[in-house]
């Protein structure tokens, strides 16, 4: 439903108390800023011309450095500067510089909080009502951030300022993820001058896909070598200030860090999980206690704060056996070591802007979770995407955390890291998914330092912040495109004034049909499914028949008392509140239809022609799920042989790969990490040139299901792989898993090596082919 029209105009006005006056081109309140007008003098003599050169744009003077840092899945009770279990002591540092902000709240789920974070308007109002890959053809639901919705950015680039942004970026419509872009919805087209880190919702820490402004890169180095993308992050953060020092040491600049820990795969080293050894054997629920108490120790949450109870849907850890405590309890010290981990790195960061002298007036907003901790691992946790039985994957316990899996821990260690509230991720009827901490220091404008701030903010709130700290008017136009206005509020006015009033007094809140609504201190939420069952169930139920709940948050800051059968006059006015601002900002049609129509430019199409070296996003490419298909190669092969991928999709959690490996060809289906089944040529390929093929037909429908193991829906089958060289078959192979390839859907289709992680265990990526690849070719038959 369409939203209503706003009226164009500019949200900050008046005077801008933390920076000087804004330039001169915000009298008419347009981005890009005016050429520069000629100030010399030109005549067809030389000698009676003057020279005068354009002026570069400056940054409004005293402007401050700004850093935003994101992390992912971390839920308000798991850091220990919040009261959590997990040492944070660099967090606990830049506290101590600043304030710590305990009514904080963002949108419940990765994508739309960044949307918000970095447009300042609410997520719906820009596209983002879900997560990138599960965009619809629906305003509030379609990840294309509109032009009318300028960036940070963007604004700070075009004031002065040198941009960069690291780690995860996840607000690129899938279908643009492509050599062939565009590249306007990437980083780089969002106002940052300077991007590194991946695509999509998540990575490996181990064998990432990453990107360098919107080129394809491989890793540095290898796992064996020690390499760790949250260590590399923080070195590329580094070397970019470093050289940006080196270069305009008074330019202002704008680092946008977001880390992709801690969602999963939780991966970190065993030095780090060995620190955290023992230290959860006591359980989730002993856990939420002992959080609960520090909590209140340190002055992060009120005194007559409560502890609410656990839900009906998680187990008590006491009913659980010796054998789940002892894997749970593994899959705990894990996540706390990563959490653990990733403070460390971010801490070289800041550390590196303190060596450099620039820490006194560097703004950071630190985020600490872009919703509340994640649920998604399911009751038991998992180390890959198929069920598996206590008693196998305690023989591999020792490699949770490694490369070997794309581990998560169980549901109710996140509820845990959202002591005290009810609920996580994806949950945005209760406060355990949408209320995360938020740390902003600025030693010096802020000098209340190590105070509590509990005004009620909200993640569009920190565009509008940036905006006054730098003393920058938000633009009505850029580019010539009329613009949003901002619905988030500055909080500066809440640096020094630790009982000023909330500025902030409605807000609302959805997620796959979970919806909340703030007003006036007054909070309504109703749920949908519980976080696991997205995987497993349809979520979009008859939302009609929702239970609402109803809670005072002036008096009950948890969410412990639900007031609705006492107060259903409140209810209900709260409930037609949330009516009209989610038609406001094109929430309706709630949880639509994923994917149905998506842009592609594979749709529609049943054969595709590669060349060699290339590398395609999950967006782009054919869906080989199940379907009979054939994979020709035309390749050259020298007199001395060669070896390598000749096409691989995904990676080591599922996908499929085509090589030559010993002077042999070989097909091998990966089905999620679990099922490993292959094709190998009976005799050794020739030399020169050679047209390899692989056939799939298929004998059996797409199942949901094999052996028992439950799988995505429709995506294996049963059939005959064949292999062929030059027209001659020389392997055949039954195959009873074949498919599930979207195993690996933050990894690419690559062509002439295997990026990222090895969809085999064969070889190691990205072994690339010795020979010539002149195309690859794929049919969908």
């Amino acid at each position: 439903m369409a939203r209503k029209s706003k009226t164009l105009g500019i949200l900050l006005s008046g005077a801008l108390t933390m920076g000087s006056l804004a330039p001169a081109w915000a009298e008419d309140g347009k981005l890009p800023q005016p050429e520069a007008e000629f100030k010399g003098k030109i005549s067809p003599r030389q000698e009676e011309s003057v020279a005068s050169w354009p002026a570069a744009t400056q940054a409004p003077t005293g402007a401050p450095n700004v850093v935003l840092i994101l992390l992912d899945d971390v839920g308000f009770g798991a850091a220990s500067v919040f009261g959590g279990p997990v040492k944070t002591p660099a967090l606990e540092q830049l506290a101590s510089s600043g304030l710590r902000y305990n009514r904080f709240h963002v949108n419940s789920l990765c994508s739309p909080t960044r949307a918000s974070l970095l447009t300042g308007r609410n997520n719906h109002e820009v596209g983002f009502g879900t997560i990138a890959e599960g965009a619809s053809g629906f305003p509030g639901y379609n990840s294309v951030i509109p032009k009318s919705a300028a960036t940070v950015a963007e604004v700070l680039r075009e004031n002065g300022y040198s941009t960069a942004a690291f780690g995860k970026w996840h607000n690129t419509p899938v279908w643009e993820v492509s050599p062939d872009g565009p590249f306007d919805r990437w980083p780089t087209g969002f106002g940052f001058e300077y991007f590194y880190g991946f695509m999509g919702w998540g990575t490996s820490q181990w064998e990432p896909t990453l990107y360098r402004n919107t080129t394809p890169v491989d890793a540095p180095a290898k796992p064996k070598n020690g390499y760790n993308l949250n260590t590399d992050l923080a070195n590329d953060s580094i070397h970019w200030l470093h050289e940006h020092n080196s270069i305009a040491p008074d330019k202002p600049f704008f680092v946008y860090l977001a880390t992709g820990a801690t969602h999963e795969p939780l991966h970190v080293s065993k030095e780090w999980i060995a620190k955290y050894k023992g230290q959860f054997d006591q359980g989730w629920d002993k856990l939420r206690e002992e959080t609960f108490a520090r909590e209140k120790k340190l002055g992060v949450i009120p005194a007559d704060a409560e502890l609410t109870v656990r839900p009906a849907e998680l187990p008590a850890w006491d009913s659980l056996s010796a054998n789940q405590k002892k894997l749970l309890a593994r899959q705990m010290e894990v996540y706390a070591a990563f959490l653990a981990q990733t403070d460390y790195e971010v801490g070289r960061v800041l550390q590196a802007i303190r060596d450099e002298g620039k820490a006194d007036n560097t703004l950071v907003l630190y985020v600490v979770g872009d919703n509340g901790a994640s649920g998604e691992g399911g009751l038991e946790g998992r180390e890959l995407s198929v069920q598996q039985t206590v008693d196998e994957r305690l023989k591999r316990l020792d490699e949770i955390g490694s490369e070997a899996f794309n581990n998560h821990y169980s549901s109710a260690w996140a509820w845990s890291m959202n002591t005290p509230f009810q609920w996580m991720k994806q949950v945005s009827s209760h406060l355990g998914g949408t209320r995360d901490p938020l740390i902003v220091s600025w030693p010096a404008r802020i000098k209340d330092a190590g105070a509590v701030r509990s005004q009620f903010g909200h993640v569009t709130d920190v565009a509008p912040t940036i905006y006054e700290a730098a003393g920058i008017k938000f633009p009505e136009s850029v580019n010539g495109v009329s613009q949003i206005p901002l619905e988030g509020k500055s909080l500066a006015y809440s640096f020094d004034d630790p009982n000023a009033p909330s500025r902030r007094t409605l807000q609302y809140f959805e997620m796959l049909g979970n919806r909340g609504i703030y007003k006036d201190g007054w909070w309504a939420g109703a749920r949908n499914l519980l976080p696991w069952e997205v995987f497993t169930k349809n979520y979009q139920q008859d939302l009609s028949k929702s239970k609402w709940e109803l809670y005072d948050l002036t008096q009950d800051y948890s969410q412990a008392h639900d007031l609705a059968a006492k107060y259903p006059e409140k209810l209900k006015e709260l409930q037609d509140v949330f009516d009209a601002e989610a038609r406001r900002n094109q929430v309706y049609p709630l949880v639509p239809t994923t994917g149905e129509g998506r842009p592609s430019p594979a749709a529609g199409k049943t054969t595709f022609t590669y060349y060699a070296n290339s590398r395609f996003g999950q967006g782009v490419v054919p869906n080989l799920n199940g379907h009979s298909q054939r994979i020709a190669a035309e390749l050259e092969i020298p007199e001395k042989g060669a070896e390598g991928v000749v096409i691989a999709d995904g990676g080591r959690y599922g996908g499929f790969t085509l090589y030559v490996k010993d002077g042999k060809l070989a097909y091998e289906a990966n089905a999620k990490g679990y099922f490993h089944e292959q094709v190998v040529s009976s005799e050794l390929l020739p030399t020169g040139k050679v047209q390899v093929a692989f056939e799939f037909a298929r004998e059996t429908p797409p199942d949901a299901k094999a052996d028992g193991v439950a799988f995505g829906k429709g995506s294996l089958a049963k059939g005959v792989g064949r292999l062929f060289v030059n027209g001659t078959k020389v392997g055949e192979a039954q195959l009873s898993h074949f498919g599930s390839f979207d195993g690996s859907t933050t990894e690419s289709l690559d062509i002439g090596s295997d990026s990222g992680s090895p969809v085999s265990d064969k070889y190691a990526s990205p072994f690339t082919f010795t020979g010539k690849i002149d195309k690859v070719t794929v049919d969908l038959l």
